[in-house]
Formats: structure tokens, sequence, C-alpha cells
């Protein structure tokens, strides 16, 4: 067989291997619906053949010259299907993720001269018709989903011929590694969005380059639910395409869990925002429990929180542990489908204690590093445990360079590394500097060659005293509590750290009842002398692993959590510091006002 050159190469590679089994699916009328790869290529074309219909696909040697078509939907086989359909017509997808607000839409619609786009539903043909007279460029708009507001894609099948799909196959035959193949905008934690432009080079490097990094076998299966837009589950779905895993699409966000049970995967890659909400719903099942029962739970637990990787512990401890895996953690794997081999973790730091509690456990994390602009992945920890480090983002993968900067920034090379930003080769040639991109991240090469990530270089900031303070350490390491659903700190040009602390509401409502306290809201809650006592005993308990200067002094407790939809998240769940410190002025002031809740 022929290396791979594009992306889309994927369906022919799995054709020509004999692939038989699904290579995705989806719920449709409450049933798993599975695409073989024959009738994924025959969609995928049909949709080629369509778009060209459709006077789409002209070809350019530049970045704008060539078409760019938007999409905004829930995770679905057709959104990897429309992917390649797009690229082997020499397009440019710009996918938006479906809770962008109507601002930043406009801009990247109007910033590409989108003139298609494909929506989930009628909601976000909605979403897109409100700003349609904004977006001159705008001619079709497609729905997924039947909508009077939007074209039925299945409309675009019908209007190619066999005339149309010689032609993709002539296009197709013309793409070349180096082209664009999509074009990312990254939200951001403020400004305008930027356009990161990956070829299929970049992206494919990525895949190939991560791929031994895995569970070996073709026949696993996956469970997708980050989304699509995203190059991390992106750049993953296409890695388990060239693979063989079957990619099964979970329903929505909210129903993960029952469809953990019904796929049964093998995989799945995650944000630590969302491992942290499993870890919290199983603790919550432990504090339920009674008697042996509830002993045992906690025992099991202590275990884990002493396992280590890459060191045997004994044959006492090991003896203790396979017990707590056939008594307790067994229950924890068949709550994930009872198959789980691997669980990638990306886009933000994962809390260590986290990471060696469900390694112990038997599902292992393994937490990698990357960008947009890295197609993402730098570094990843293995599947085989001698290439895992507790602590690190893994071992840089291969064909890609890794240097540290004077400044601790961590710099990157490789094919991986994007062509630059769309219409900003101000910002391109500030992000690159001979081949070496700036990642913004602070980290250190650890023994063995494993990269650790300390902070981020733009949140690092200087109290008045001018001690340099590294707030996501602080944060990841007060998240361990239980009573601490999220936090950020603050303290930049001041005296002292303060922090804006969520409650983790479920645990400190169970607490608050178990103390007989009496409270109407979280509002009531969150004022009541004893639960701040209780918050300060907890935040005193994990400031104890720093030192004085990077300790919480005072703190503010908030009454509700933040969201994307609210405007504090950006969609991979990351804290939008400026928005929130503009949005909670009043708190923060409270805490160096010497008013502060916390007293």
């Amino acid at each position: 067989m022929t290396a791979p050159t594009r992306l889309f190469d994927c369906i022919e590679w799995q054709i020509q291997k004999g692939c038989t089994h699904p290579v995705m699916a989806a719920k449709e009328e409450g049933r798993w619906k599975e695409y073989a790869v024959t009738e994924i290529q025959e969609i995928v074309t049909g949709l080629s053949a369509g778009l060209i219909t459709l006077g789409f696909g002209k070809e350019s040697h530049t970045p704008e010259g060539k078409d760019k078509i938007a999409l905004i939907s829930k995770n679905r086989p057709e959104w990897l299907m429309l992917d390649m359909a797009v690229q082997q017509i020499g397009a440019a997808l710009a996918p938006v993720y479906p809770t962008i607000n109507e601002n930043e839409l406009t801009f990247i619609l109007q910033d590409s001269m989108v003139e298609i786009i494909f929506v989930n539903d009628a909601a976000l043909a909605e979403k897109v018709g409100s700003i349609r007279d904004r977006v001159p460029s705008l001619k079709y708009i497609y729905s997924f989903e039947r909508t009077e507001n939007a074209s039925f894609w299945k409309e675009l099948l019908t209007l190619g011929n066999p005339e149309a799909v010689e032609t993709v196959k002539e296009k197709a035959r013309a793409i070349h590694s180096e082209d664009l193949a999509t074009i990312i905008y990254t939200s951001g934690t403020t400004g305008l969005p930027k356009g990161v432009m990956l070829s299929h080079r970049n992206i494919l490097s990525n895949v190939m380059d991560s791929m031994p990094y895995f569970p070996p076998g073709d026949d696993l299966k996956a469970l997708s639910f980050l989304p699509l837009n995203h190059i991390f589950e992106r750049m993953v779905s296409y890695l388990y395409l060239f693979k063989g895993t079957g990619i099964y699409f979970a329903e929505s966000m909210d129903t993960i869990a029952d469809n953990l049970r019904e796929v049964r995967p093998n995989i799945f890659a995650t944000v630590p925002r969302l491992l942290e909400k499993v870890y919290e719903r199983i603790m919550q099942r432990g504090e339920a429990l009674t008697g042996i029962q509830r002993k045992l739970f906690f025992w099991a637990h202590s275990v884990a929180e002493k396992f280590e990787i890459n060191k045997n512990k004994g044959i006492w401890y090991n003896l203790q542990l396979s017990l707590a895996n056939k008594l307790i953690f067994s229950k924890w794997r068949e709550a994930l489908g009872g198959q789980i081999l691997f669980i990638v973790s990306g886009g933000a730091a994962c809390q260590v204690r986290l990471i060696r509690i469900f390694t112990a456990a038997g599902l292992p994390i393994t937490e990698g590093y990357g960008l947009t602009e890295t197609s993402p992945v730098i570094s990843v920890n293995h599947y085989e445990v001698k290439g895992r480090m507790f602590g690190t983002v893994g071992p840089v993968i291969r064909n890609v360079e890794v240097r540290i900067a004077e400044d601790g920034e961590i710099l990157c090379k490789g094919p991986n590394v994007m062509m630059g930003y769309y219409k900003r080769p101000d910002l391109t040639a500030e992000a690159i500097v001979d081949g070496w991109f700036k990642t913004g991240d602070i980290g250190m090469m650890m023994p063995g060659g494993f990269l650790k990530i300390t902070d981020r270089k733009k949140e690092i900031f200087k109290t008045s005293g001018g001690k340099y303070v590294a707030p996501i350490v602080l944060e990841n390491k007060m998240k361990e509590s239980p009573y601490i659903e999220n936090l950020m700190i603050t303290g930049e040009g001041e005296k002292f750290v303060g922090a804006l602390i969520i409650p983790s509401f479920t645990n400190l409502k169970e607490w608050a009842a178990r103390q007989q306290i009496a409270f109407t809201d979280n509002e009531s809650l969150v004022r009541n002398e004893a639960v701040i006592q209780l918050m300060k005993g907890e935040v005193e308990k994990y400031n104890a692993y720093f030192n004085h200067v990077e300790q919480i002094k005072k703190f503010e407790l908030l009454p509700r959590d933040w969201t994307v939809e609210t405007g504090e998240l950006t969609p991979k769940l990351s804290l939008k510091r400026k928005v929130i410190l503009e949005k909670y002025k009043d708190w923060v002031q409270r805490i160096y006002a010497g008013s502060s809740l916390a007293g």
C-alpha cells in the first residue's frame, strides 16, 4: 500500500487493508447506526460531487484563494464525512464551536469569506440566520437535521452526476501533503479569534507520529465526545480512522455515562475537567455507602493514592492493590464500560493525584501536551508503562523537537508546526522564529526525556513584593479538595495571593446536612460562617504544599459555577481569566480591601 499523504486517504487506506468492522457509529432514532468504510466512501464522494456542482472546489495556490466551508455541529459521523469531502476538492473546512457567541461567529465567517455553512439543527440554523445580513459572502445554509431554516444535507448527494464524480477524483489526485486542510479559529481567553492554518502534512504527521503510543490492535472501539472542532479530538479521530479503531459518537455530554456502558469502548479522549467530574461522582457514591462497604471503599482509595508507576512497591502493596481492584475498582471500570485500555487527557493540566488514582484502578490516564498551532501533540505519555511518568506530559513524540528557552518557554519545531495564522503574517512572524514555534508555556525536561509543564507564560504574575506566582500549579492542587469545584488565583500587583473559589455544592450540601446547617440556596450557604471555616481549613491544608508567598491568604466563595455558556470558560473548559476578573471585580476588590468573607 502507498503511504498516505492526505488526511482523506484514511478511507482508501482501510479499504485496501480489507477493513470489515464498523468505522463510525451514532445513535439514530434510539439505535446505534454503524457505518462500513465503503458506505462512508460513497457518502464522502457524493458530498464532494454535490459541492462541486454548487461551484465549490476552485483551484488556488494560496490559502486566501481557496474555498472556505464552515461547520457548526455536535460530533456525528456526518462531521468527519463532510471534513473529508471538503478536503478532497481542495477546499478548507473552518469548524466552529456550537456554543460560539454571535459576534465571534460573525467575525469568523467574515474573515474566511465563507459562502456555505453546515449546521447541526434548527437552533444553530437560527443562530446563523440571525447574523446572515452581516455576512454578505454567505450563500447556502445546510443542516444535518431537517429544519425549515436550512436545506437538508442529503440534498447535496443528489446534485452530483458521473461527470462531477470524475472531477472529484481528479481534484483529489492533485492535492498535496503541503496543501491547506483546515483553518481552526482559536477562541483563546482574550481578543478576537486567530485562524490557525494547518496542512494535511501538519495533522497527518501528528497522527502517524502519535500512533505508536496508543494501544495496539486494529479492531478497538473509541467513544468520541470532545468537540471535533477542537484539534485534539479531530486529530485523534483521524488516528482512529487510520488505525482502524471504530468511532462511536456520544449522543451528548449528558449521555456519556450511558453511552460508555452501551458501547463498552477501549479508548476515549477527554479534558481534565470531565475526569474531575467522573471522580467526584465516584467519591459521592463512596460517601453514600455505610458500614463495611464504606470502609472498603475508602481503604481501596487510600491504596490507590500510594500507587507509583514503573516502581515495584513490594509484595504486600501489590497484594492490597490486587484486592482493591477485585473488590472496588472493578466496579469503577464497569461504570465506564468495563473495557477501557487507555484514556488520553489533553487541553489543560490534569491533577497528578487523579491520574495516579485512576491508573491504580486499572483506568490508565495518559496525559499529553500540545496546541492548535502544533496539530496538536508535542508530547504524550505512552500506553506502554515504561513511557509514562506521573506529573509530566510524557516524552516528546518522534520527528518533533523541543527546546527550552532561557526564560523557560517551551519551543517546538517539526512537521506538526502550523503553516501560520490566516491573513496575519505579523502574528505568524511573532509566533515562529527560525522555525521554532513559541508555545507560551513554561516547562522543563525531566530525566528520561519527559516534558513537564509548570505554567502558562502569560499567566504567571508578580505580586507587589516582586515575587512570581504560577497560578495553574496552585489551582490544580487546591482542586484536590472534595469541597472545591473550581477556583482562580488572584494577586497580580497585590500584596498577597487571593482566590475566587467555587465550592463543590453537591459535597458541601451533604456536609451541611450532616452538620445540621440550615440554608435556603447557594448564596446563603457560602455566607454561612461554618462553611467559611470549613473552606479555610481546606485552603490551609493545601497551602502547606507551597511556600509562603504563593499561599492563598484570603478568598471569596462564589454561589454559582463558571460555564462556557456564561462566558467564564473557553470551550475546552479553561479559565478566561480577564473575563472573570472583570465580571467578579467586586469580589476581587473585597479580597484586597480587607473585607473578604474569608476574614
